[in-house]
């Protein structure tokens, strides 16, 4: 990222100091955080105050990945701050913060007729859309790559001020000062950033910012050596003992609780509500009846509840969802479906008419099961409407509050609040809409918390898909020619259209039927040396509104890629580990996580009953390997220990790295073993999380993680493990059994 004095943008802040938005392009905001008494914002991302503590911009939503504590480390090693000084702070939406990595990746979604024109951050229609939008959704892993640099920027140019201050004082040059610990030295002397943050704020920074020769780093060391962190979570206390502040959390004066029903799918919609017999129920307060929705609204949240239990809404529904319809739909797209070519290498599929080996793979809807369910806190006053609410898409959902209530966008105020576990779940903002909704009815703070049977209803699932993948081999077994072919619907085109184009969910799978759909087959394509490869998307449209999931598209095609290339390298009677390896020349870094993994696993080949299989799988600059050990005893199946290595680049936090490896592995094993849906007249078959068949802690197998040592940009690994551990898993089944599962969730045909 390129920095100059055009770029550099300065303007007064409220309470002195200096507010810098960063390579900006002449767009002016206002400074969005704002100091307290005794408080310096020196630009967009930090505030230094007398007592020396450093306050640092969060404008991502905390999600339990870490960017809380990974931002601040940035901006505290280049700052040169003591870590016990390091505070942070929910940032406002605001367009200083403009995710540009993930606005490019996007551009598809928010502008599907010309994507090409904004495909890149530095293209000037992403920089216009991500400021004017102020779009700083958190998704995709792209936090680091959008807002590494700007946060360095920043802390670089603040040290120079804080420098400059000290500087003056001893009346020397102030590139002869130095920063750490919290001070500003020079030989023996050395003032405190509390000491200097006043007359720093007032210092004009240098052009350009003087970064340190190297970013925030920590090395991949051996987990057993129980090294002490030098950046401990700053989240991490008050999760501990429970004072950490999610949405549900919230607590205002005079507020009520409302709990929800809502109709079957597709499109339902209320017809008899009889409150009747709710009327005599302690607590309520009234009842509040949406076009697909009612509400009960009581003192406390479980009087709601069983307030809805006792009204028995009846909702109109034409051809309610069924997951017989489902299956059919893709099974005849998968079949006979009209095929759109996303991907192609060498000759693509000529010459595959005849193919060696074909296999079908299936995968069911799958559900994000997020501990914390959809919740938002909605209070109305004086024109205003104030928000508190969980968003990965923060100023999309306060524009779709406005439009509801037909306010102005600027009479919407937005609070962020951390999300427990969202995995994509918080892309979505109906919830908000609806508290905003009931707290106009009702004329009091409202806090909304759907049930979980609700979540499971009115949350959108990860798509189902059919594949058929089939391959062409030699005598020996190596592939010549590769097709994946995957019959699903438009699934981002539609979330595209519900979140940029604020259509509802029937209208937004109406505008994406049909429409090849490039994101809803990311990872078919293997990541091997193979001469002709191509990949195909065959559009199905079904009466289920489908959303993104962590993994996203490679939650599935990992499964499908690496279970076929498991079963190629058994029926040509190759040892899986060195039949990746020979087909992985052009991808060192792949073959190197697989040839490490195998060191730590102790790799037996995965012979037959030995119990362990083996996946790898690469998604864009991150890549990955797991083994997996399974056995077959009285009680079933288990999975005993995973064992992975990844390559991630520079390493930024190797605790909150191998944190989000560990977690993505669980969660995969969640969507391998479980977390599927099936329907039945519009509405799930399950209710409970227990019906889901996610592990808990008993069942969670032995996990290690390392890393390869790597100087690339930082790559966010929270998806890796949740893509390729049903592969690992399968392969590691069939090690045990004999027995090839071909469908998601394995084992759902029975053992």
């Amino acid at each position: 990222m390129e920095l100059t004095r055009r770029g550099l943008l300065i303007g007064a802040a409220v309470g002195g100091g200096l507010f810098v938005a960063w390579g900006l392009g002449g767009r002016h905001f206002a400074p969005p955080l704002t100091p307290r008494e005794g408080e310096f914002a020196f630009d967009a991302w930090l505030k230094i105050a007398r007592d020396g503590v450093v306050s640092v911009a969060q404008p991502q939503l905390e999600m339990g990945q870490g960017i809380s504590t990974l931002l601040p480390q940035i901006v505290a090693m280049e700052l040169g701050a003591d870590w016990r000084q390091i505070a942070v702070e929910p940032a406002p939406v605001s367009g200083a913060y403009p995710n540009m990595p993930l606005a490019a990746r996007w551009a598809p979604l928010w502008m599907p007729l010309a994507p090409s024109l904004a495909d890149q951050p530095g293209d000037w229609l992403t920089r216009r859309f991500a400021e004017t939008e102020r779009f700083t959704a958190t998704a995709e892993g792209l936090s680091l790559a959008a807002y590494e640099g700007p946060a360095r920027a920043a802390a670089a140019s603040a040290r120079a001020m804080l420098a400059m201050a000290a500087a003056d004082r001893w009346n020397v040059a102030w590139e002869e000062c130095e920063a750490s610990g919290g001070f500003i030295r020079h030989g023996k002397k050395a003032l405190s950033f509390a000491a200097l943050a006043e007359d720093a704020a007032g210092q004009t920074p240098p052009d350009p910012p003087p970064l340190r020769p190297e970013p925030a780093a920590e090395r991949p060391v051996d987990p057993a050596m129980d090294a002490p962190l030098a950046f401990p979570r700053l989240d991490l206390p008050a999760k501990v003992d429970g004072t950490y502040q999610f949405a549900g959390d919230v607590r205002l004066p005079d507020m009520v609780y409302a709990a929800i029903r809502h109709g079957p799918l597709p499109q339902p919609e209320l017809g008899e509500a009889d409150t009747k017999d709710a009327a005599g129920t302690p607590g309520l307060i009234s009842v509040v009846q949406g076009k697909r929705w009612v509400a009960a609204v009581a003192t406390n949240w479980w009087a709601a509840e069983q307030a809805l239990a006792k009204i028995h809404p009846l909702f109109a529904n034409t051809q309610p969802v069924e997951s017989g319809r489902i299956e059919e739909a893709l099974d005849k797209g998968v079949r006979h479906g009209e095929t759109h070519r996303i991907a192609e290498v060498g000759d693509g599929d000529a010459g595959l008419d005849k193919p060696t080996l074909a296999l079908r793979y299936d995968v069911a809807p799958a559900t994000h099961a997020t501990l914390e369910t959809a919740s938002a806190t909605a209070r109305l006053r004086d024109g205003k409407l104030e928000l508190w609410v969980a968003s990965q898409a923060p100023e999309r959902a306060r524009r779709a509050v406005a439009g509801a209530l037909d306010m102005s966008e600027s009479d919407v105020v937005l609070y962020p609040m951390p999300a427990g576990g969202s995995f994509d779940r918080r892309l979505e903002h109906d919830h908000a809409v609806e508290a905003a909704l009931i707290a106009r009815e009702t004329g009091r703070p409202v806090q909304l918390i759907w049930s979980r049977w609700q979540e499971m209803v009115a949350g959108r699932p990860r798509t189902p898909v059919a594949a058929v993948l089939a391959a062409k081999t030699d005598n020996q077994g190596n592939i010549a020619t590769f097709r994946a072919r995957l019959a699903l619907p438009a699934s981002a085109r539609e979330f595209g259209y519900r979140l940029f184009g604020e259509e509802t969910p029937w209208d937004a799978v109406a505008k994406a039927d049909g429409t090849a759909d490039p994101m809803v087959v990311e990872g078919a394509m293997p990541p091997y040396g193979i001469a002709n490869m191509a990949v195909d998307h065959v559009p199905v449209t079904l009466p289920l509104s489908t959303g993104r999931m962590r993994g996203n598209a490679h939650g599935y095609t990992a499964f499908f890629v690496e279970s076929f290339i498991d079963e190629l390298a058994r029926r040509n009677k190759r040892e899986a580990l060195s039949y990746r390896v020979s087909m992985l020349g052009k991808d060192l870094r792949l073959a190197a996580c697989l040839q490490k993994v195998a060191r730590l696993a102790e790799w037996d080949g995965g012979n037959d009953q030995s119990g362990q299989g083996l996946a790898c799988h690469r998604i864009d600059e991150g890549c990955i390997a797991v083994i997996a050990t399974a056995s077959r005893g009285e009680g079933g199946v288990r999975v005993e220990r995973l064992r992975a290595v990844a390559d991630i680049g520079r390493i930024v936090n190797l605790d909150i790295a191998r944190q989000q490896i560990e977690g993505g592995l669980i969660f995969g094993i969640g969507c391998a073993l479980g977390a599927a849906l099936t329907y039945e007249g519009g509405l799930p078959d399950n209710a409970r999380l227990a019906g889901l068949n996610l592990p808990v802690l008993g069942d969670c197998p032995a996990i290690e993680v390392d890393f390869l040592e790597s100087d690339a940009d930082p790559f966010d690994p929270g998806e890796l493990g949740v893509a390729v551990v049903a592969p690992a898993i399968a392969n590691a089944l069939y090690s045990a059994t004999g027995l090839r599962f071909r469908r998601l969730p394995l084992l759902s045909d029975g053992l």
